[in-house]
């Protein structure tokens, strides 16, 4: 969850980076420092608490899922594919500082951007969870295919996201809240996660909250000094989080899944998101003292 509001290369903040016109590199960095600590408070720590609110000490568990792990890539492998386009867009960030000719550096860069990145780990997918699972290629054929689909909904969402954006703008929104912010000395940090926060809770959808709220805090910036514009991403995203609630999608996809009431959703995902939000946030604040 934690990873689709805030970090690349999500399409969310992929869109927010290019709005802001921030530095993908910085961007990446900063999130992965503030998305461990928020997912260990959020995650484990938040769920050992709850756990016993939601199910009580000697009831019996809601559901036991068994499953048989014959067949199944290594743990190792699987966590590598993940993380790869991640690793490799580090090497955007530290390729600079590194003490080697110019022509690997460009080399670096090229395969450390985002759509390299994940071209590359595509096929390195293809190679470890395809064809060295005993795949053939009409199979990883078929599941690509199958995969392409769901890339519909996420360009429609986006599309829908800068749309809104562009109404709300036109409609002079972003010129009042640019007015307001002025007026009441608000931090843009503080602003973009307020205005992300709020189109998250009416719209339910994190990328259009995250995408939108980028389009209209992005004008009150651009003339302002001094607006760490990478935190700005992070801090969008964070609100973008907040109270996933009934008209979000994924609150629907959790109850269902985990076999839990509307309340016990509530009192589970609904509050971890939450915290995602807030810890983020808070943990943004504080970066933006150092940097």
């Amino acid at each position: 969850s934690i990873v689709h509001g805030l970090v690349p290369p999500h399409p969310g903040a992929m869109t927010a980076i290019g709005i802001y016109n921030a530095n993908m590199g910085h961007v990446l960095l900063y999130s992965l420092i503030i998305a461990f600590p928020t997912a260990i408070i959020a995650g484990p720590l938040f769920a050992k608490w709850i756990h016993k609110r939601v199910i009580p000490v000697g009831e019996p568990e809601l559901i036991r899922v068994e499953t048989k792990s014959s067949g199944l890539p290594g743990t190792g492998v699987s966590f590598f594919i993940i993380l790869l386009p991640v690793l490799l867009m580090v090497l955007t960030v530290v390729a600079p500082y590194l003490p080697i000719p110019g022509s690997i550096e460009k080399f670096l860069l090229f395969i450390g951007s985002p759509v390299i990145a994940l071209l590359i780990s595509c096929f390195a997918a293809y190679y470890f969870l395809g064809y060295r699972q005993g795949m053939d290629k009409s199979l990883i054929k078929k599941l690509t295919e199958e995969c392409l689909l769901p890339l519909a909904s996420i360009i429609l969402i986006i599309g829908a996201g800068g749309g809104f954006k562009q109404i709300l703008i036109d409609s002079g929104v972003g010129t009042a809240i640019a007015s307001m912010s002025e007026e009441i000395s608000l931090s843009p940090i503080v602003l973009a996660f307020l205005v992300a926060g709020l189109i998250r809770i009416a719209t339910g959808s994190a990328t259009v909250a995250l995408t939108t709220a980028a389009g209209i805090v992005s004008p009150v910036v651009a003339n302002m000094t001094g607006v760490n514009l990478e935190l700005l991403v992070i801090a969008t995203g964070a609100g973008s989080l907040m109270f996933s609630h009934v008209n979000d999608a994924g609150f629907w996809l959790v109850k269902e899944y985990m076999g839990l009431t509307v309340k016990e959703t509530f009192k589970t995902w609904t509050v971890m998101e939450t915290l995602l939000s807030f810890v983020a946030f808070g943990l943004v604040l504080i970066l933006d003292i150092f940097i």
